[in-house]
């Protein structure tokens, strides 16, 4: 067995050392211009072509003057009717869905109530204290359903979500550097371990001896959880987990299964969709790997870059259409100019959740959501 398939069967016991290698295929970006002789041989042929839609002659699909057109004739039975015909879209006298001159369009700009007459506000207001007013407390709701479901762990965040996250969900927090992504995560995981569950954290920016330190400098004893066998830290090179990808995914279902996660954390996801510059096998393998976790039946929490020009998006706008549930974290900065860290969520499914945007801290203690303030 060779070096490189030692290394892609134990990329998950021995949490993969060694250096990224330098063969990486690179994708062409060189596109080659079509020869006439190629555009004569495209999909509309001309009239000594078989082309889909025929000759003067052929069976067109859509028939002849004579034909039984899917459209009619004059005299036809068209969907979208003749001059006397029941269109649904009518003429000015008719009750269209679109009104005539003097009919109520949604569209209406001649001083009617329309859809985008008001403007949206601007303004940012502070957030105010800790714990103060600002905003209306989420009330604990009974929450009718057969889906069993779990706690992320975030004080406040939890308030915010009514009856929990679905089990074996899929979810994604985005935001920029410094907004706690790998906290939320390292959290997340801790709440689960303090429930007797077993957890997997995949790091492709840090070291694994990094990963503890930061837990242990909240006293949330890491070290102890993975001597009992209930947690297992693994740092990958993007670059080889890029390369391994194929067989990490048709490992890990098992892998998960064996040691029986039900949390699992992969800081982030942003580095391994940087490894792929086609658009199309970004998200080929994205998608495929994001199912693969899916099949593996363990709640998975990605942390995610956002977009330089769009907070609200990740750094490629994918991975959230991918995703069961979206958390964003961003900077706002208030009239005073005082920047605050701030969380909403975008969607959760299955899930009724707030749509308000509440501050949040990071202290020694992790991450802390102000239920009770608002940002706007």
């Amino acid at each position: 067995m060779s070096d490189d398939e030692r290394r892609d069967d134990d990329w998950f016991e021995s949490a993969v050392q060694s250096e990224p290698e330098d063969d990486t295929d690179a994708d062409d970006t060189e596109r080659e211009e079509s020869t006439d002789a190629e555009r004569d041989d495209g999909p509309f042929e001309d009239a000594d072509g078989d082309s889909p839609f025929g000759d003067a002659g052929g069976d067109s699909p859509f028939g002849d003057a004579g034909g039984d057109s899917p459209f009619g004739d004059a005299g036809g039975d068209s969907p979208f009717g003749d001059a006397g015909g029941d269109s649904p879209f009518e003429d000015a006298g008719g009750d269209s869905p679109f009104g005539d001159a003097g009919g109520d369009s949604p569209f209406d700009e001649s001083g009617g109530d329309g859809l985008f007459d008001d403007d949206f506000a601007s303004a940012f207001e502070s957030a105010g204290d800790p714990g103060g007013g600002g905003g209306a407390d989420f009330e604990d709701e009974d929450f009718d359903s057969d889906i069993p479901r779990i706690d992320v762990g975030i004080d406040g965040l939890d308030r915010m979500i009514q009856g929990g996250i679905p089990r074996r969900h899929l979810l994604v927090t985005i935001g920029s550097a410094g907004t706690g992504k790998t906290t939320f995560g390292l959290q997340f995981l801790h709440h689960g371990l303090q429930n007797g569950e077993s957890c997997v954290f995949i790091t492709l920016e840090q070291s694994h001896e990094a990963i503890m330190d930061t837990a242990d400098d909240r006293g949330w004893g890491f070290e102890e959880y993975e001597a009992e066998g209930r947690l297992a830290v693994i740092d990958l090179d993007p670059v080889e987990m890029a390369n391994s990808l194929d067989n990490i995914r048709g490992e890990l279902p098992d892998l998960i299964e064996d040691f029986g996660a039900d949390r699992l954390v992969l800081d982030s996801v942003s580095l391994l969709e940087m490894m792929y510059d086609k658009p199309s096998k970004r998200r080929t393998e994205v998608f495929d790997f994001t199912r693969s976790l899916k099949d593996a039946g363990v709640t998975t929490m990605l942390t995610s870059e956002a977009n330089e020009d769009n907070p609200y998006a990740s750094r490629y706008g994918v991975i959230e259409y991918l995703t069961d549930g979206v958390f964003i974290l961003q900077y706002v900065r208030s009239e005073t100019r005082e920047t605050r860290l701030a969380v909403e969520i975008q969607k959760i499914r299955n899930a009724n959740h707030s749509r308000e945007t509440k501050p949040y801290e990071i202290t020694m203690d992790g991450i802390s959501v102000y239920q009770q303030a608002n940002i706007f």
